[in-house]
């Protein structure tokens, strides 16, 4: 479940239980703010809140094992260091269930992943069409100058930006999982929802 749905979600059960959210707040020990906050999706329980959380509303949030939740988040954050989805994509599928944090964090990983594949993909496909196309122009000398130094240097610079870029990403978001801070990455597509 992402945020605002995990919020919903405990709405939808807390009025089933015929519970008002002070009623709700008291099973938990937190404040009734955090209650309205939970449900509104401005932020995440943690994993006390959401234990309480599920043993008062009688449903499983996924009880988080949170002795090794932030291991894995800094070991699927720092996996999008370099543009490779399969990797990422087997930690999430294989502890998406026992954290909800690795869940969710790990979809925005998957599709930070696959959203700079097709941007390599992008790059690599125009770094083979420009440098043919100016291969054929008429009347330019291709082996010395300015050309030749192009010739040289164009190919390296997009993806060593797009290296640069994503490891900044990968390290930022890492270090903002151990602090419990939201992570973003950006130009990231959402293909996994």
């Amino acid at each position: 479940m992402n945020q605002p749905d995990l919020g919903l979600k405990i709405s939808e059960l807390r009025q089933q239980k015929n519970l008002t959210q002070e009623q709700l707040a008291g099973y938990c020990e937190v404040s009734t703010r955090t209650i309205q906050r939970i449900e509104s999706g401005e932020v995440e329980p943690r994993s006390f809140t959401r234990n309480s959380l599920s043993n008062s509303l009688e449903f499983d949030f996924g009880k988080e094992n949170t002795g090794n939740e932030n291991l894995w988040l800094v070991i699927l954050h720092l996996n999008s260091v370099v543009p490779n989805v399969f990797i990422p994509l087997l930690l999430w599928s294989w502890k998406k269930d026992q954290s909800y944090k690795i869940d969710r964090q790990g979809r925005d990983v998957i599709n930070f992943q696959i959203t700079m594949m097709f941007v390599l993909f992008a790059f690599m496909l125009v770094l083979m069409i420009v440098p043919a196309l100016l291969m054929m122009a008429p009347g330019l000398d291709r082996g010395s100058g300015i050309l030749g130094n192009i010739f040289t240097l164009l190919p390296p610079l997009p993806i060593l930006f797009l290296a640069i870029f994503t490891t900044y990403q990968g390290v930022v978001n890492a270090f903002r999982a151990l602090a419990e801070k939201p992570v973003r990455y950006a130009l990231s597509v959402p293909f996994v929802k």
